[in-house]
C-alpha cells in the first residue's frame, strides 16, 4: 500500500504507558509514514529515544504549529496516539485536534469516542473536505460474520499471542514474530485485533472491542480465513486482547477456541502483580505455570514466553527468563531487548509438519 505522511499526537503521555499506540506506530507501521510527534514534554527529542532509547529520525515537535513551520516533509493525516481516561476525547485533546484541521491534516482517532460525533470538529473537517477515521467505529450488521466452521478449511499454523493482562505489548510481540518469519523467507501474516493493528497497515482482522459480541468469534475467523484464502500464509500469529482471567474484560477463548490455533504464545510481565488500573480489586495475576495450564484446558499448548521486562532491572528479566525456561521447558525470551528470532526454528518445525506443506 502507498504510505501517506502522518502526525502523532502525544500531548505529554509519549513516555507513558498511555502513549502504546504512538509507541507502535513508532516502531513501525506499513500504512502510514510518521514524520512526527506532537508532545510539548519532549519537544527537540527523536521519538525513538524517548520510546526506548533507538533512534528513529521521528523528530518531537511542542505543537502543531511549530512541526507546520519546521519540518521539510509535509503531513496528509494526524492521529490520535494516547489511551485516554474511558475512551474520550477531552477538551484539551479537542483543542489539538482543531489545530490539526485548521492546518489542513485530516484525523485519525483509535478511541471508544467518534470524531464524527462531536459536532465542533466533524462539521469544521467536512466544510474543508478532510477526512475523519474513526478506527473504532462498528461494521454495518451486514458486513458482520456468525462462526461458521470454515476455519477447519485453515491447514497452516495459527498461533495465538496471549497475555496475562492487558497493555504488556502483545500486538508488538506479534508484529515482530510476523516481521521474523518474514525475514527468515516463510510467508507470515498478522491478524490484528486492534486499532493500532489496522493504524500499522496489517490486512487482515477486525477491531475486538467494538465488535457485537455475538460475531466476535465469527469476525476472528472470517479474518483468518480471508486471510488464508488470498494470502496462502505459512503461519498466521493472532494478536491477543486483554487475558483470560482479567475480570475487567476477560478475552482469550475465542484465539483458541474459535480460531482453532495450534499453540499459543504468552507474553508476561513478571513484576505487575495485579490487573492493570485494578489495584483497587482483590485480583491477582495467575503463575505462568497455571496460565499454560489454562490455556492447555482450552485446547493449546503453549510454545514460548515472551517477556516484557517493565519495572525490572535487565538482569532481573535475565535471570526470571533462565530459571522459567528450565523449569517450563519452554524457550522464554525479551522481545524488545533481543528480538524474537531465536523462536524461528519453532515455527520452521510447525510449518514443516504442517498439512499445508503436504
Amino acid at each position: 500500500m502507498e504510505k501517506s505522511n502522518a502526525i502523532i499526537i502525544t500531548a505529554g503521555y509519549l513516555d507513558s504507558n498511555s502513549g502504546k499506540t504512538a509507541h507502535g506506530l513508532i516502531r513501525g507501521t506499513d500504512r502510514y509514514n510518521i514524520v512526527g510527534v506532537i508532545d510539548h514534554k519532549h519537544g527537540g527529542k527523536d521519538a525513538g529515544e524517548v520510546l526506548d532509547g533507538k533512534k528513529r529520525n521521528i523528530p518531537v515537535y511542542a505543537t502543531i504549529d511549530e512541526f507546520a513551520k519546521a519540518s521539510k516533509q509535509a503531513a496528509r493525516y494526524c492521529i490520535i496516539g494516547v489511551a485516554t481516561k474511558g475512551g474520550v476525547i477531552p477538551d484539551s485533546l479537542r483543542v489539538i485536534l482543531k489545530d490539526g484541521l485548521v492546518h489542513g491534516y485530516s484525523l485519525v482517532n483509535g478511541l471508544h469516542e467518534y470524531i464524527s460525533d462531536i459536532p465542533e470538529l466533524a462539521d469544521f473537517a467536512r466544510a474543508r473536505g478532510l477526512e475523519i477515521i474513526d478506527v473504532r467505529k462498528p461494521k454495518k450488521f451486514k458486513d458482520l460474520h456468525f462462526w461458521s466452521g470454515k476455519i477447519k478449511n485453515v491447514h497452516c499454523p495459527k498461533i495465538a499471542v496471549l497475555g496475562t493482562d492487558c497493555a504488556l505489548g502483545k500486538r508488538t510481540t506479534t508484529r515482530f514474530l510476523t516481521e521474523a518469519m518474514r525475514k527468515a523467507g516463510f510467508r507470515a501474516e498478522m491478524i490484528y485485533t486492534g486499532q493500532t493493528g489496522w493504524m500499522q497497515g496489517a490486512k487482515y482482522g477486525f477491531v475486538f472491542d467494538s465488535t457485537l459480541n455475538d460475531f466476535i468469534s465469527g469476525e476472528m475467523e472470517h479474518a483468518i480465513v480471508q486471510c488464508w484464502e488470498e494470502a496462502k500464509p505459512d503461519i498466521i500469529f493472532i494478536e491477543g486482547q486483554s487475558s483470560l482471567r482479567n475480570p475487567s474484560g476477560p478475552a482469550g477463548a475465542e484465539w483458541i477456541v474459535s480460531a482453532d490455533a495450534n499453540a499459543a504464545i504468552i507474553q508476561h510481565n513478571p513484576a505487575r502483580k495485579q490487573y492493570k488500573d485494578m489495584e483497587y480489586y482483590p485480583a491477582y495475576i495467575p503463575e505462568i505455570k497455571d496460565e499454560i495450564a489454562l490455556i492447555k484446558i482450552y485446547g493449546a499448548p503453549t510454545v514460548a514466553i515472551t517477556v516484557n521486562t517493565a519495572k525490572m532491572t535487565e538482569q532481573e528479566a535475565r535471570d526470571y527468563a533462565t530459571q522459567k525456561e528450565k523449569e517450563l521447558g519452554i524457550p522464554v525470551i525479551l522481545p524488545l531487548e533481543d528480538g524474537v528470532d531465536r523462536l524461528v526454528a519453532v515455527f520452521k518445525d510447525m510449518i514443516d509438519k504442517s498439512i499445508a506443506q503436504v
